[in-house]
């Protein structure tokens, strides 16, 4: 039987509340819940096809699809919080690596995962492409893991 979700004490968070897009990535808070099945290991997978950021030297947009996947050990990462952070890169400087790794970094800091990986599919600016992987941890035996479905980035021809 899955646990219910409940925060710890002193501990609040957004999900069921009105939240404003925070101001920066470092400014966005990211909530965490106890994972249900601790005896169980499967993937949790979140696909983010609106992903921006800005050029951290031109300040033009850059766009692309972020897909997070992990294996979770006592944690879940709460779905409203992540998708208040990613926004929150809308008005934020940095370059598609800095924003893939660092978010792979925080979540991975937040969750303590068995293993986690995101794949930053960002679309041409200048002609070029640039795709960006982060991973932490091993994958356990035995989990299966799909195809991110991110196809590389093919032009007119």
């Amino acid at each position: 039987m899955p646990r219910k979700v409940t925060p710890r004490k002193n501990e609040t968070l957004q999900l069921g509340h009105a939240v404003a897009i925070p101001a920066s990535p470092e400014e966005a808070t990211l909530d965490r819940v106890p994972n249900p099945h601790l005896d169980t290991p499967y993937v949790a997978r979140f696909t983010f096809p609106e992903f921006t950021s800005l050029c951290p030297v031109t300040g033009q947009p850059d766009f692309a699809t972020l897909v997070i996947d992990y294996v979770p050990k006592a944690y879940l990462v709460e779905s409203k919080s992540l998708k208040l952070y990613l926004n929150s890169f809308r008005n934020h400087g940095a370059f598609h690596e800095d924003c893939t790794v660092g978010i792979g970094k925080r979540l991975g800091a937040l969750l303590k995962p068995h293993w986690l990986r995101i794949g930053g599919y960002f679309y041409p600016r200048g002609g070029m492409p640039i795709d960006v992987f982060f991973q932490v941890g091993r994958l356990p035996a035995g989990v299966w893991v799909p195809d991110q479905g991110v196809p590389t980035y093919r032009g007119r021809g």
